[in-house]
This record gives structure tokens, C-alpha cells and sequence, in this order.
């Protein structure tokens, strides 16, 4: 009978004076610009040349807008998309083009983007904040309770590249009659069962800035169900009002006028996006094998636990969510994991503690905690015809699931060019430190 080996004592943590498993920053968690080539170049090339990159007029048309809202309706399976020239700008058109103002309530999750609730205020309505669950998107029994007469919109946004309770969100919206506005900002190309995102509310927008799955820099699209609501958001899009078939402001119409934003999408970034969209399910798909691969290798450690996902095939990949037993653990983890070199290259954010995510979190928002106008008086917390909803509040403990799940998270940028060894490096890390630390 062989002698029970001797219990090995676990490595020095590079934090207290050990050998960090790596030295050399991960790649930075840019997704599309790693897919940048020959077509990107050839696309805005024949705009330079052509010297027309307005897309409703110049010397030698090329189209690159219309195209790319062509295949980008194609793409997400709905009958209508329009070009902006930012994802901030497409929750602006979309709010327009459902009529939301003074009087009314949307409801928004508490990890989101601040221009999702920026885009409500600014027209003069409410938001409501309701609750997440461990998907990390809107929690539909909190949304439900939060619903009365004054509700007009849900925004379901699909956080940190992976989908929402999308059915029981869908069915609300449809129980109440209130619109569904999905922000798919942090998700294009992901899909729940076969099903792209997007194609789920009566109005989606998306965002091709560069942190995005697919990017133009800055860009993004507003696609809708209806030609109304097509119709509405482009007057909203271009200075508000709708175009003749010449490509010209037409005045005489004023069905769809309103006033609008200059938020058209040029031909040079619309080539950019039509070259990428070509290349998005290769993207996403490249980040979900990485992930998938870490993930399973993570997943041997006692007391660490992932965000559900509701179709993890159909994520976008694009963020890992390590989940701790306390925000105690969470917080020596990332100090941890950051001195044995789980950190990118300098200008990326990643490895870090969801309560440092900034402007993601609705309590680190200051103009919403403290309900701060949007110019002069300009408030739509002071505006009589919201009385009815002027108690709403916005400071931390507001939603105390959303608090929880933030304070013990940590979230690891996946991108799409991790090598074999950088996935290694990473998991060898969390073992080390969970050896050392133990979660239970």
C-alpha cells in the first residue's frame, strides 16, 4: 500500500512577493479591429476615390449605406434598418420614434449604459429602474412590478455580449401592450435559440463603436418591425423629416416631422460596416470558443460560480463574469489576479471588479442619482406632468440583486485573438490564487 502523498503547499501569490504566472499584458479587447484587411480597405477606398461620402448626394455615388442597412435588416431578420452614426444616437431615434415624452414611464435594468436612460431623459420621461437577475439583464417578476398605466417602453438590454430573458420580457410587453426596445449595444450577432437579437422588440439598436463586436469606431443602427416606426425614427435621424426619392428634405410632408438630431451615417463608416458585418459570426464566434474553453476550465473551482445564460451558443463571447461568494473574495481575487498578470495592454479595461465598471452601474451615474436637469430648467423630475412619478429614486440600494451580483463580480474582456497560452495563463492564475485563497 503506497503512503498518502504529502499535501502540497500552494505557490507564493505574485502580490505577496511570489513569481506572477505571466508577464506580458493580454491582448487588448478590441473585437473587430482584428478582423480589419483587404475588404475594409477596398470598401472605404472606393469611397475616397469616388469622393462622395455623404450617402444622399456627391460627385459619384457608391450606395455603402443603403447597402449595409440592406443586408443589416437581412442579418438580424427584420424588415427595416437604419445607419446612425452611434449607438447613443440610435436609443435617441428610437425613444423619437415611439413617442416617448413628458408623462411617461420607461423601464430600464440597473446595468446598462448611460445612454440608454440619457436617451429617456432627454425627452422629458421617467426611467424606472427594475431589477437584474444572474443573466445580468432585466429580471422580468422586478420589471413586472414595476409596471402601471404610465409605462410606455421596456428597454431589455443584452449586456456584456449575451442575451436577456427574452421570452417572459416578450410576453409582458404584450400582456400590458407596451413597447419592447431592445438595446443590443454590447451584443450584435449574438442570437437566443436561433433567433438573432434585435428581431425581438418592436424597435432594437445597436452600437459599431469600438469596443463592440463588430466596429466603425463609432456607428450604430435602429432597427425597427413597421414602416411606421422606420419612417418616424429616419425623420428623427435627419434633422426631422422624412426624404423625397431624389435623396432631398421633403418639407411638404409632415406626417413624420418632428424635430430631429443630425445622426445619418456617412459612406466612409458605412463601408467599414458593411465590410464587417461579413465577418461578425466569424467574430463571435472566435470569442465564444475562447470563452467556452476558459469557462470549462474554470470550472473545477470550489464556490466560483458564471452568469446563467440562456442560450450559451448563441452569445456573442465577448465577456467572461466570474462570480464570487462575497464582494470580499471578489475584491482580493482581482488584486490578486491582476499582480500575476492577468491585465491588458495599456489603454484596455479588463480583469476588473464590476463595482469599478463606471457608467455601467446606475448608482455611479450623477446626473440620474441626482436627478439633474438636462439644460436651464429642463427637468423632467421637476416637469408637472410627471408628478405621478417624481418619487422614483436612483441611489444605491434601489435594486438590491443588481447591488449584490455587482459587488462579488468579476469581469475578463474576451478577445478574439487569445491564444491558447493566454487562456492557460488565465486559468492557471484563478487556480493559484483560488489554492491559495480558497472560496469555501
Amino acid at each position: 500500500m503506497k503512503s498518502p502523498k504529502p499535501n502540497r503547499r500552494p505557490s507564493q501569490l505574485a502580490m505577496d512577493g511570489g513569481m506572477p504566472i505571466r508577464r506580458t499584458p493580454l491582448p487588448l479587447e478590441f473585437p473587430g479591429t482584428y478582423f480589419y484587411g483587404k475588404q475594409e480597405l477596398d470598401l472605404v477606398s472606393r469611397v475616397i476615390r469616388a469622393r462622395s461620402p455623404n450617402r444622399y448626394y456627391g460627385l459619384d455615388l457608391q450606395y455603402m449605406t443603403e447597402q449595409f442597412e440592406r443586408e443589416f435588416a437581412k442579418f438580424v431578420g427584420v424588415p427595416h434598418a437604419l445607419a446612425v452614426n452611434s449607438g447613443t444616437a440610435a436609443l435617441a431615434v428610437g425613444m423619437m420614434a415611439l413617442g416617448i415624452g413628458p408623462g411617461d414611464e420607461v423601464i430600464v435594468p440597473g446595468y446598462m449604459w448611460v445612454s440608454t436612460v440619457g436617451a429617456v431623459v432627454r425627452l422629458g420621461a421617467i426611467p424606472v429602474l427594475a431589477d437584474i437577475d444572474e443573466t445580468f439583464c432585466l429580471d422580468p417578476k422586478d420589471v413586472e412590478r414595476k409596471i402601471n398605466k404610465r409605462t410606455r417602453v421596456v428597454v431589455l438590454v443584452h449586456m456584456s455580449g449575451a442575451t436577456g430573458n427574452v421570452a417572459p420580457i416578450v410576453e409582458l410587453c404584450r400582456k400590458y401592450k407596451i413597447h419592447l426596445l431592445e438595446d443590443v449595444a454590447q451584443a450584435a450577432g449574438a442570437s437566443a435559440h436561433g433567433k438573432r437579437l434585435g428581431s425581438f422588440g418592436d424597435i432594437s439598436i445597436f452600437s459599431f463603436q469600438l469596443n463592440k463586436p463588430m466596429t466603425t469606431g463609432e456607428g450604430g443602427a435602429v432597427c425597427t418591425r413597421t414602416k411606421q416606426l422606420h419612417d418616424r425614427a429616419f425623420a428623427a435621424h435627419c434633422v426631422g423629416y422624412p426624404r423625397n426619392a431624389a435623396g432631398r428634405l421633403d418639407l411638404k410632408n409632415l406626417e413624420f416631422a418632428t424635430w430631429g438630431y443630425g445622426a445619418r451615417m456617412n459612406e466612409p463608416t458605412a463601408a467599414l460596416a458593411l465590410a464587417q458585418l461579413g465577418k461578425l459570426p466569424k467574430i463571435c464566434a472566435s470569442m465564444r470558443e475562447r470563452k467556452h474553453k476558459l469557462k470549462k476550465m474554470l470550472s473545477d473551482i470550489p464556490g466560483l460560480s458564471f452568469r446563467r445564460l440562456d442560450d450559451p451558443e448563441g452569445e456573442a463571447g465577448s465577456f467572461l463574469l466570474t462570480i464570487f461568494p462575497d464582494a470580499a473574495h471578489a475584491n482580493f481575487f482581482v488584486k490578486a489576479l491582476r499582480a500575476e498578470g492577468i491585465v491588458p495592454q495599456r489603454g484596455g479595461i479588463s480583469n476588473i471588479r464590476m463595482t469599478d465598471w463606471g457608467l455601467h452601474i446606475y448608482h455611479h451615474i450623477p446626473s440620474l442619482v441626482n436627478k439633474l436637469p438636462v439644460s436651464g430648467g429642463n427637468n423632467p423630475w421637476k416637469d408637472p406632468r410627471n408628478r405621478a412619478s417624481q418619487r422614483v429614486c436612483y441611489s444605491k440600494g434601489t435594486l438590491p440583486r443588481c447591488d449584490d451580483l455587482i459587488s462579488r463580480t468579476l469581469l475578463l474582456c474576451i478577445p478574439p485573438v487569445l491564444t491558447n497560452r493566454d487562456v492557460k495563463d488565465i486559468s492557471d492564475a484563478y487556480h493559484k490564487v483560488a489554492e491559495a485563497h480558497p472560496l469555501l
